[in-house]
């Protein structure tokens, strides 16, 4: 008795110490993916990739080896059951319908695509080596099917992480990858019926006979049909049942559990893979609904989380590196021919209907290279099917995973060429101050939070105006947040700013405005065009409203108030959050140059329009976009005889303490170009304003943040306006760590340095920010079209 107590406690800690080693390899994999990907994430190659890289070297360690072999059966049950999983999750959010519709653009793409391939892999499947004669005809389909397909998961999260998603071509290759991925998962399940049962090592060694296939035929057709016509009733009533907002009952979640393992695990019953079964069940089941996305958001987290390092590790185990004989020319052939195959057959398809659609060539090759892309699905079908049973096939699994690994690492390069040909082909225009002409006339969108703003608004407008030939046409408007009392007084009318609100203070404030701004210009309005507008609209939605009314109006500068207001003791108090929130949506997403202006008695200057009183205005240089499209804003500033202008250019102090720091500065050919970019427009700006001297010019040698920060406190009593570019300076050496403290970040480190609420009682100061054109591409809209 005591011997078998003994026994038993040996196995039972034995058991819980290769437990304990299987979770450290676990957790060792997760580090070792996480840290690949970041490593990788500069050259933008999916994740995939560096999974597929780390899961090779975890899974042919030695000593590695040794543990997963004692695991090896419960490694299968893991992967079944995680590849059931995500076959699931991938069927719900394929929509089965788009086989009885008019195929669209992307679905034409898919289907020549698939149909090339398709049939050079048939033609060129009997010249391989790596089946034995007994898979036949059966065999060859499902694996021309397979090549054929495209990984629709991997492809649009590449897509959608190298900003190209919302283009005309990034749409059409994510909807292709989808039909594509649809469309051969569906010819695999149907194909898998007429499969000997050993094919993908899930039963034993045999040929189906034809009872067993009609048999299995009809069992699938009526287990689709079952699914079709009952999961929408019983998913709709479990809907109704738990509304949004709700928690969920727990016994209707059980309910729907396990209705849907019903389905997918009766398919061993007949046969049938319960992987394939699951797509099948997904795709029959409704996409919308909140059990639908319960479940597809929880299977992702799953999958994300603990099947993947899992799945990769098995596929190191599985692509064992020992078997793979680089002297051997057939394993190169046997590399290079898949790949030569589906590059071939997909570009060949997208060419012939990029051709019938219109596409150009380029574009229609890199559709084609794009939807060569494999992944999860296609690494666990190639090892099921090609590494398992006899010898000739050891080295199938080390050479599938290669093979498909090649079909993802060149997807950024073609993304980068496609970005690249979309900034010569594509319609961009930017509405920065910087391309306009000086002399030609400033549209400007000026808003004003309430009568407060009127004197600074007018100031701004005064200085704005530039050359007598220029002049400027300035739309003034108030914001105003939408209440449930104001919408009922308000009246739309057909037109760009036809809108009346009957509300009796808005309408007094209106008028207010009106009458001091046309006073202002009645008098002193030479070069000024003076036309009113209206923003009211929630604070959710103001951003939005005032970017419509800009383009709409072709503005070229948004000039806003800054947030907060200055107190009688010249502090500024604490501010609006809301007109917060628009300053910052505008600012990601105004269609022109915008600008945020700090008060601090810049309203309370008078009479600059008549020389009695001389503005002082100061223009930090640093570097960036931004700065530039400052110097051309001051531009205009400079030709009023009222103003007097100082730019002050920021340099990096090269000797000394700085050097040091210098020596250690990696520039990258971004922050390069932007230099020299830098250095020209400043050149031109010197030539026009300095030389002839209508702008004063000084240089302040610095070393670091902090000699900024003394800098800029050092402008107290000696400049009424600061202009300074929002992002100026932003990747310099004499801001860094100004970000530590900053309480704006909107406005940048310099800029937000001086509009502190204890920077200075008397400083007025214009931040500007450049017209961005929207989304992460630079230089070019997310939303660009090249088809």
């Amino acid at each position: 008795m005591a011997i078998a107590i003994t026994q038993c406690s040996e196995k039972l800690g034995y058991l819980i110490l290769q437990l304990g080693k299987n979770f450290l390899v676990f957790m060792a994999m997760v580090v070792a993916c996480n840290g690949a990907h970041f490593l990788l994430k500069p050259y933008s190659q999916p994740r995939v990739a560096s999974d597929i890289m780390v899961g090779l070297i975890m899974g042919n360690i030695p000593f590695l080896r040794e543990l997963y072999e004692e695991f090896n059966k419960t490694f299968g049950f893991i992967i079944d059951f995680g590849m059931m999983c995500y076959m699931f999750a991938l069927g719900i959010e394929m929509d089965p319908y788009m086989l009885f519709k008019r195929p669209t653009k992307d679905a034409q793409v898919a289907y020549a695509a698939i149909l090339c391939t398709f049939i050079i892999c048939c033609s060129m499947t009997p010249l391989f080596r790596y089946f034995t004669h007994q898979h036949g005809l059966a065999f060859t389909l499902s694996l021309s099917a397979l090549v054929s397909s495209t990984a629709s998961p991997v492809l649009t999260r590449l897509i959608t992480s190298l900003k190209i998603g919302k283009s005309d071509i990034g749409s059409l290759v994510i909807g292709a990858g989808m039909h594509s991925d649809f469309l051969c998962s569906l010819l695999l399940s149907v194909g898998y019926i007429f499969m000997p049962s050993d094919a993908y090592c899930i039963g034993t060694k045999k040929d189906k006979t034809l009872l067993t296939i009609i048999t299995v035929s009809i069992v699938i057709v009526a287990q689709t049909m079952f699914t079709a016509v009952v999961s929408p009733v019983f998913m709709a009533w479990v809907n109704n049942e738990n509304p949004e907002g709700k928690p969920m009952k727990g016994s209707h979640l059980i309910l729907s559990i396990a209705f849907v393992v019903m389905i997918c695990a009766s398919s061993t019953l007949y046969d049938y893979s319960p992987v394939l079964s699951a797509f099948m069940t997904g795709i029959c089941l409704p996409r919308e609904g909140r059990v639908s996305k319960w479940v597809v958001s929880k299977i992702n987290s799953l999958l994300t989380t603990i099947f993947f390092p899992v799945f990769f590790l098995w596929m190191g185990y599985v692509a064992d590196i020992t078997k793979f004989d680089p002297g051997d020319p057939t394993t190169w052939l046997r590399v290079i021919l898949p790949i030569a195959i589906v590059v071939v057959g997909k570009v060949v398809g997208t060419l012939v209907a990029g051709a019938l659609l219109g596409f150009h060539w380029p574009e229609s090759i890199a559709i084609g290279l794009l939807l060569i892309t494999k992944g999860h699905f296609q690494i666990y079908m190639a090892i099921k099917g090609l590494s398992c049973g006899t010898a000739t096939t050891s080295s199938s699994g080390i050479i599938s995973v290669i093979t498909i690994f090649l079909t993802l690492v060149h997807a950024p390069i073609v993304v980068a060429q496609i970005i690249k040909r979309a900034r010569k082909r594509a319609p961009t225009h930017s509405n920065a101050l910087q391309l306009l002409d000086p002399l030609s006339e400033l549209r400007i969108f000026l808003c004003l939070h309430g009568l407060d703003n009127v004197p600074a608004s007018i100031n701004f407008m005064e200085i704005s105006r530039g050359s007598a030939d220029s002049g400027i046409l300035v739309y003034v408007a108030e914001i105003i947040e939408l209440t449930d009392q104001i919408a009922a007084t308000m009246e739309s009318g057909e037109g760009v700013h036809t809108t009346t609100i009957k509300d009796k203070e808005v309408t007094e404030i209106r008028e207010q405005v009106t009458s001091s701004f046309q006073a202002y210009v009645d008098r002193d309005g030479d070069g000024i065009t003076f036309k009113r507008s209206l923003a009211v609209s929630t604070i959710t939605n103001m951003a939005k409203n005032i970017c419509v009314l800009a383009e709409d109006l072709m503005i070229a500068l948004i000039i806003l108030p800054f947030h907060r207001k200055q107190r009688q003791d010249g502090k500024l108090d604490g501010g609006n959050p809301g007109f917060r929130y628009v300053n910052r949506k505008l600012l990601k997403s105004a269609p022109c140059s915008v600008g945020i202006l700090v008060n601090r008695g810049f309203g309370s200057i008078e009479k600059i329009s008549r020389f009695e009183a001389l503005l002082k205005v100061a223009v930090i240089f640093i570097g960036g976009k931004d700065d530039r499209e400052a110097l051309a804003y001051v531009g205009r500033v400079a030709w009023h005889p009222g103003v007097k202008v100082i730019v002050i250019r920021f340099l990096v102090d090269t000797n000394e303490e700085s050097s040091r720091l210098a020596a250690h500065r990696v520039t990258l050919t971004e922050q390069e170009e932007e230099m020299g970019l830098d250095d020209e427009c400043f050149a031109q700006f010197y030539e026009r304003y300095i030389v002839g001297g209508r702008i004063s010019y000084m240089e302040k040698h610095l070393a670091n943040a902090s000699e900024t920060f003394s800098t800029l406190r050092s402008f107290e009593g000696q400049y009424s306006l600061v202009i300074v570019g929002r992002e100026g300076g932003a990747n310099s050496i004499l801001t860094k760590g100004m970000n530590d403290w900053q309480q704006c970040p909107e406005l940048g480190p310099i800029g937000d340095v001086l509009s502190g609420p204890d920077f200075s009682t008397s400083v007025s100061v214009l931040i500007i920010q450049q017209h961005k054109l929207r989304g992460e591409l630079d230089g070019l809209d997310e939303e660009f079209s090249i088809m």
